[in-house]
């Protein structure tokens, strides 16, 4: 089968109809990473009965315990579905050993630093080939702290961003157990007799992930930890960042509180950025982790602010409210 792609083999693995909406789903093989068995799925959605070019390209993320009916439900309920009827060209990609990307050979390995490093500058090639311009990211949760990492690293060229969105996204919660080394070691012990973390039994989601994400969590936490790895570190880059930012954080989010929020969105070198917190003050809901984009309340509330944001991120902040 010839690729999609003259970039990598990628195969289009369906073409369907969903009500109003169509819905694409690529297989991406780029062998770009350590592990050859890795493949990705992209799913690409748009306005079943639209002739003209597609809108602006928008790259969706999820979190963690997530795949793409975080965005996409199967009854076309969701941010994807929502931005794709608005008129944009919608990407979501799903992370190794999630939703249709199979299980790759060492995935109970795969940390951010893979998704980072391998994964997210192939998915934002092909959707920029595909679309004929660079793309809005926008991200929650894990899927934030993966684009963050891959642009703080630099393993994301930053032409081949148009803009960034994070969601309940931040590295700065301090867990100073952790901080203690003998709990530490303890705690990586425990963590290395699993081979991952269920969703399902933690109640946090339909997926799995993987331990390597835990361990690399525990160095991150740890008392020399910091948000990088080895050789290059993360949290530095992000003060070298050249790309506009939306960072939105729940006032009634306590996994990823505002204050850790927003000292990401300070840590953010580009001056056009604008922190928002979604709470009662602001004229919002008090918004929580998941049902800041996954709510009723959030269709009426937050879905129209992300399309404005994307039709125009040099505005002003004061238009965005």
């Amino acid at each position: 089968m010839q690729s999609s792609s003259t970039l990598f083999p990628v195969a289009l693995l369906s073409a369907e109809r969903r009500g109003d909406l169509c819905e694409d789903v690529y297989r991406i093989k780029a062998g770009n990473s350590p592990d050859a068995s890795v493949e990705l799925a992209l799913t690409r959605l748009g306005l079943a009965d639209q002739h003209s070019t597609p809108g602006v390209p928008v790259i969706l993320l999820h979190g963690s315990f997530s795949n793409r009916r975080f965005w996409y439900s199967p009854k076309g309920i969701g941010l994807g579905a929502f931005l794709a009827r608005a008129g944009f060209d919608v990407w979501i990609p799903e992370m190794r050993g999630h939703g249709l990307s199979p299980r790759n050979r060492l995935w109970r390995q795969n940390t951010v630093a893979d998704y980072a490093r391998f994964d997210l500058p192939v998915i934002g090639a092909f959707v920029q080939e595909m679309a004929g311009q660079a793309p809005h990211w926008i991200g929650h949760s894990l899927g934030g702290t993966t684009l963050a990492a891959a642009l703080g690293g630099g393993y994301l060229d930053s032409a081949c961003v148009a803009s960034v969105a994070l969601f309940g996204t931040q590295v700065s919660r301090v867990y100073w157990p952790l901080k203690v080394p003998p709990v530490a070691w303890g705690a990586r012990l425990l963590v290395k007799r699993f081979a991952q973390l269920s969703g399902r039994r933690l109640k946090r989601g339909p997926e799995d992930e993987p331990i390597g994400l835990a361990l690399e969590s525990l160095r991150w936490h740890g008392l020399f930890g910091r948000f990088g790895v080895k050789d290059r570190d993360w949290w530095a880059g992000l003060a070298q960042m050249d790309v506009p930012l939306l960072a939105v954080a729940g006032a009634a989010d306590f996994q990823d509180p505002v204050w850790a929020c927003r000292k990401l969105f300070e840590q953010w070198g580009d001056e056009r950025k604008q922190f928002l917190r979604l709470g009662r003050e602001e004229g919002f809901e008090a918004f929580g982790h998941v049902d800041m984009l996954v709510s009723k309340a959030a269709q009426t509330q937050v879905w129209p602010l992300v399309a404005r944001w994307l039709s125009d991120v040099q505005a002003p902040p004061a238009t965005i409210e």
